[in-house]
């Protein structure tokens, strides 16, 4: 049978060593050393730890235990991954378990629908913007033969000749667009440009003539050799086919822009006087129409369609000189 032991039984059993110092510590423990002074009163086990403390200073704390898997992941961190899994750096993997995944949102079938009426629109505006700056044309008849065949497809710039009407600025303070508010954006028709217009016998159809004379010329044809002249001065047209023959006249006289006699003439402020390239099988101005301004649709631009294929190049527009200038240029 144990008993409980008695304290009062080991009492004269403590040693008399002295308290230790650091001058006689040696190994000494303070917090289990049983060499205790008892002549001095007692140190606690708080009061020992703290000199300990003081002297030797605080062991160094481990923040976590290592463990083997642990150890093992850092040093080795491709060898644990799963198996034909890509490699990562340390980087990838931080930024891989730091990224938050949002679910993407299911989509709507209002918003598709809008986005579809949206792509449309912008599409039709684009062709719109196109068609009202170019048109294709398919010439049709030999008028322009050797220039054009019959067949061959254009290109028609429809902003060429385009005219702006300042008027509705008038209002405006400082600004007056005067008595003729028409403004033109590029340029007016010339002598030798190929332009495609509706006919003024027949507005339902297209023609494509060359110009020869513009508002005030005074076009002569010459019925024994078939030279042409514009305001007295001959003109070089290496372009043309066959012999040029004179209509209802001979002599020819634009209007001036502007006038009376212009709307008499064509209807409008502007009239102009055209030819085909091949003036024994055109209908032109010879026969005693002109064409009004407002009838031009554009300007001959590229032709890309030739023979039967794919054929790219310019149309056949002319900068018209005087046959003397240009026969001095061949010499």
């Amino acid at each position: 049978m144990v008993g409980r032991m008695d304290p009062s039984d080991d009492a004269g059993d403590w040693p008399d060593a002295p308290f230790p110092t650091p001058e006689n510590s040696g190994d000494f423990d303070p917090l289990f050393s049983s060499d205790w002074d008892t002549s001095e009163p007692p140190v606690t086990r708080r009061e020992a730890a703290d000199d300990y403390l003081f002297e030797f200073g605080p062991t160094p704390a481990i923040e976590e235990p290592y463990s083997f898997q642990r150890l093992t992941t850092e040093r080795y961190p491709d060898r644990y991954a799963p198996e034909y899994a890509e490699r990562m750096t340390e980087l990838q993997r931080q930024l891989r378990e730091s990224t938050i995944v949002v679910p993407k949102p299911e989509r709507r079938l209002g918003v598709t629908l809008r986005e579809l009426a949206e792509t449309l629109l912008l599409a039709a505006l684009i062709f719109l913007a196109v068609r009202a700056s170019f048109q294709n044309f398919r010439v049709q008849g030999g008028s322009m033969q050797p220039s054009l065949e019959d067949g061959e497809y254009l290109i028609v710039n429809k902003l060429n000749y385009a005219e702006l009407d300042l008027g509705f600025l008038d209002p405006l303070p400082f600004f007056d667009s005067g008595a003729n508010p028409i403004r033109e954006l590029w340029d007016d028709p010339n002598t030798g440009d190929v332009i495609v217009f509706a006919a003024p016998t027949s507005p339902e159809r297209d023609f494509i003539k060359r110009v020869i004379g513009t508002p005030g010329d005074t076009v002569e044809i010459n019925p024994g050799t078939g030279e042409v002249s514009v305001n007295g001065t001959i003109i070089a047209e290496p372009y043309i086919q066959g012999s040029t023959a004179c209509g209802e006249s001979c002599i020819y006289r634009v209007p001036d822009k502007n006038s009376g006699e212009a709307h008499d003439t064509c209807g409008s402020d502007e009239c102009y006087f055209v030819m085909g390239d091949n003036r024994q099988n055109s209908s032109d101005s010879r026969q005693g129409w002109m064409v009004p301004r407002e009838n031009i649709i554009g300007k001959a631009m590229i032709t890309y369609w030739h023979r039967g294929g794919p054929n790219i190049g310019l149309a056949p527009n002319e900068n018209v000189e005087d046959a003397d200038d240009a026969n001095a240029a061949s010499d």
